[in-house]
């Protein structure tokens, strides 16, 4: 209510308003009056309307077919973004520059909460400029850039309607958008609605484990037909309002998302001994288990021109989020009742994730002289309250400040571009760590007369509170230059450091969602990583190609080790500590013990392409190959777990006045290159079709009419990185047929 009545407020002001003169604005936030490959080079950027083409998509899968990003999945509508193997919340998603205060860091089944339809672009960025906008990032930053908020007048009224249908899951997708000026006030509309069913599997997609198979015999013939509480429903809505003129521009805009999804894969934290009477099923067989979230924000953003010479132009922004994830068991049937008890008598209700932010900031554009071309300064704030409550509660209530300074200069010298970035962050963390959960009454939950040992056990668990500062600063350089028509070069180095989060600092309990008991450190310090890279390019119109090598060294590298068998045995000792030890299995049940630890690690690889246009009366042929990889190992010698495999991309498209074509085959390696506790990964090859054809109805009507076809050799697919390959493999072959109406 308060975030409906701050914007009725800004209605109100701009409803008033009187006309205002056009002004040319860029509206990237990462550049001005500049390109966006001018500083910074960023890996990608993807149009809005690509993105449209493909269909209904998780964030990670979106990209999945850019060298050098890959995606954490969890099904198909969990996908987080992993960029050159760093994953784990070291890819920073933005909206427009400004974080999105989701809870995707806690939890490999939580979405990032990124609302793609009708969208700008969407720019995938490294170097100074990614070091201007991260706010702590050392992977990266996927920054999604719409036009709710319009920084220049809208020329005309435009709109659009659309309708998208996919076989895999038999669901389907509207969407509307629009936008006009009225009255001097630019006003921009976005809605989508979203409803797909369990995915389809191709044969053989479920593994079964040697227990599985003693029992039950040959599974062959068993093997589910889709994939079990893998659906997934949305509604997505933006409204913005915006003034310009030759002072700048002001608006505002809100944005809500709801979406309930199904969670494939939920571990079990019971024994057992306690399992026996399941007679060897799953606990939670034939439960429905999802998630309702819940999200909405208010943005308010301008630019104000002052032409002093002290400063050209200053942006400001202002984001207020408000953000629930809740996480639910109810019985296929439909039953949603909040209390629900399983058959240990264990309390079923929901488990609530919020997470309550502020961000504000501004960012200087400075006047030029002699070699300066460009050079920002940037100061932002952010505030962030996360908190667990209910039955998988795993992490006690956590309060983080941030801020940040930075600086970024481009430099003209005598042919070589050279762009400079410096970050210094505080970043303080609050919060505290419960030894001790109700899970350990469990043993006796069977026990008529529990009551007194439950209220020990409770007088027992002890608190213990943190207060912690990070100060760090970052820096970053890159040298370019255009060596002929056809080459250029690029040479970067970056020392950035990102302090820990929230989640390794202060887990403390039984993660379900990825079969683990997950221990943090509070005493973890912050990461730095040390990246070199250089890249080569090539294009003379017929012939284009690129490579780059990157070096990446991170000191103090965060990661969640599985604790082995034999970790174990050999930390306890079978004669001294055997009650002890069988207590404490009992307490984590089925689920593997890990610890977030850190060690030092250094990740290498390459990212190469090459191809060959072919220009003909009609239109333009392209075929393309590329390839990407990435190891990691730790000071130690062991390798980082959950590593990307390296992949190998062959591209075949062809583009006309008013039809395009794409055909990509992605052939991703065997994993054999893993960590404690992993195994191995068969390869895959991803073969996927988009055909898109538009059709002029009239002079202001124009139907866009996209097939496309992903995974068409209906391949058994399995990401490495994720925490449940196992159990959540990829979509089966996928028809899908979508519709665009533009006026």
């Amino acid at each position: 209510m308060k975030k409906i009545l701050i914007s009725l407020i800004f209605i109100s002001s701009f409803l008033v308003s009187q006309e205002v003169e056009e002004v040319v604005v860029v509206s990237s936030l990462t550049s001005d009056d500049r390109q966006l490959s001018e500083i910074g080079d960023p890996i990608h950027v993807v149009s809005g309307e690509d993105l449209e083409d493909s269909g209904t998509q998780s964030l990670g899968e979106s990209f999945d077919e850019l060298l050098g990003v890959s995606s954490v999945d969890y099904g198909a509508v969990v996908g987080q973004p992993a960029i050159r193997g760093l994953l784990d919340g070291r890819v920073k998603i933005l909206r427009n520059g400004l974080s999105v205060a989701d809870v995707a860091g806690m939890g490999a089944d939580h979405l990032n909460e990124v609302d793609l339809n009708n969208v700008s672009q969407v720019e995938i960025i490294r170097g100074p400029s990614s070091l201007l906008y991260a706010k702590g990032s050392i992977g990266g930053v996927i920054n999604v850039i719409d036009n709710t908020i319009a920084k220049t007048d809208f020329e005309e009224q435009v709109g659009s309607l659309g309708f998208e249908k996919q076989s895999v899951n038999w669901g389907n997708a509207e969407n509307f958008a629009y936008q006009k000026n009225v009255a001097g006030v630019n006003l921009s509309l976005a809605y989508k609605d979203s409803q797909f069913g369990n995915y389809a599997i191709p044969n053989g997609a479920i593994l079964h484990s040697e227990d599985e198979h003693e029992e039950e015999g040959d599974h062959d013939e068993m093997d589910a037909e889709t994939l079990a509480n893998s659906d997934f429903g949305s509604t997505t809505s933006r409204v913005g309002l915006s003034v310009t003129g030759d002072w700048g521009y002001l608006g505002v805009s809100l944005e809500d998302q709801e979406t309930e999804y199904g969670i494939p894969f939920h571990g079990d934290e019971h024994s057992e001994e306690e399992g026996e009477e399941e007679e060897g099923h799953d606990e939670h067989e034939g439960e429905r288990i999802y998630a309702f979230t819940d999200s909405q924000a208010v943005n308010v953003s301008g630019g104000l021109v002052l032409n002093s010479s002290i400063v050209n132009k200053v942006d400001y922004f202002f984001r207020d989020t408000d953000y629930t994830f809740q996480e639910q068991h109810a019985e296929e049937e439909g039953d949603h009742d909040e209390e629900e008890h399983d058959d240990h008598g264990h309390e079923e209700g929901p488990t609530v994730f919020t997470n309550i932010a502020q961000e504000f900031g501004a960012i200087f554009d400075l006047p030029t002289s002699g070699l300066i071309s460009s050079q920002k300064l940037m100061v932002n704030f952010l505030s962030m309250d996360e908190s667990i409550a209910g039955h998988e509660a795993f992490m006690d209530p956590m309060q983080s400040e941030s801020l940040n300074f930075g600086y970024y200069a481009g430099l003209d010298l005598s042919g070589y571009s050279l762009d400079l970035g410096l970050r210094y962050d505080q970043v303080n963390r609050q919060g505290s760590i419960t030894e001790g959960h109700e899970e350990e009454g469990h043993d006796d939950h069977d026990d008529e007369d529990h009551g007194d040992e439950d209220h020990d056990e409770h007088e027992e668990m002890e608190v213990e509170y943190f207060d912690k500062d990070f100060d760090d600063l970052s820096f970053s350089a890159s040298l370019g230059r255009q060596l002929t028509d056809a080459v250029s070069f690029d040479i970067s180095f970056s020392s950035v450091a990102s302090a820990p989060s929230g989640t390794a600092m202060a887990m403390n309990g039984p993660h379900l969602a990825r079969g683990r008991f997950e221990t943090g450190d509070i005493n973890l310090s912050s990461e730095r990583a040390n990246n070199f890279e250089g890249s080569l390019f090539f294009d003379d119109g017929d012939y284009f190609g690129q490579l780059t090598l990157f070096q990446n060294n991170i000191d103090d590298y965060i990661y969640l080790q599985d604790e082995l068998e034999e970790h174990h045995d050999e930390d306890h000792g079978d004669e001294d500590h055997g009650d002890e030890d069988h207590d404490e299995h009992e307490e984590h049940g089925d689920l593997i013990h890990a610890d977030f630890l850190q060690q030092d690690a250094e990740f290498n690889g390459y990212e190469f392409e090459f191809g060959r246009r072919f220009i003909t009366d009609t239109g333009e042929f392209v075929l393309s190959y590329g390839r990407d990889s990435v190891n990691g190992e730790f000071s130690n010698g062991e390798n980082v777990p959950r590593l990307v495999p390296a992949r190998s991309l062959y591209t075949l498209s062809y583009r006309a006045s008013d039809y395009r074509m794409r055909l990509t085959l992605k052939d991703v390696d065997r994993q054999t290159i893993i960590g404690d506790g992993e195994t191995e990964t068969e390869g895959f090859k991803m073969l996927n079709l988009l055909v898109k054809k538009e059709i002029g109805l009239s002079s202001q009507f124009n139907l866009g009419v996209s097939f496309f076809a992903n995974n068409l050799l209906d391949e058994v697919a399995r990401n490495h990185a994720s925490y449940v390959k196992d159990e959540v493999p990829l979509p089966g072959v996928n028809f899908g047929l979508r519709f665009n109406l533009e006026f």
